[in-house]
């Protein structure tokens, strides 16, 4: 990695632990913040929580959908701030819908409040994907 992707990097780690602390999570207090680069421009956003659970939706679907609401389909790369002692990579929901916008390739970033930080393809996190293409119907 040449030292202007390093920075390119680096800067998607800052966007995603500015935005976790705009996070809304008064019942886990586990507060996220993720950013998403799509053609060169920046989506952050935090998770948000409701009081019930199944509707409350990751900072990465949230950086996703703000990327879509302007246009975007293609994802280069993600970074998630959590608020655990270690980095902690997305969901499975998300990596799913990451999956959807990235590909295998995307490159996923995750770093601590602590600053540890760990970096994978997605293909390490979701191996053998179901994605678009298992779609495509015969006939």
């Amino acid at each position: 990695m040449n030292e202007a992707q390093a920075g390119a990097l680096d800067a998607l780690v800052n966007a995603a632990r500015e935005i976790r602390g705009r996070a809304y999570a008064p019942y886990s207090r586990f507060r996220v913040g993720a950013a998403i680069v799509a053609d060169g421009e920046m989506f952050a956003a935090p998770n948000v929580e409701v009081a019930s659970y199944p509707l409350s939706v990751c900072a990465e679907r949230n950086a996703v959908a703000a990327a879509v609401a302007a246009g975007h389909r293609r994802i280069d790369a993600v970074a998630v701030v959590g608020s655990g002692e270690r980095p902690t990579p997305p969901c499975g929901g998300c990596r799913q819908v990451l999956f959807e916008f990235g590909g295998p390739g995307l490159t996923v970033i995750a770093e601590s409040p602590g600053g540890s930080r760990l970096m994978w393809a997605l293909e390490d996190l979701l191996p053998d994907a179901f994605g678009p293409s298992d779609l495509e119907l015969d006939g």
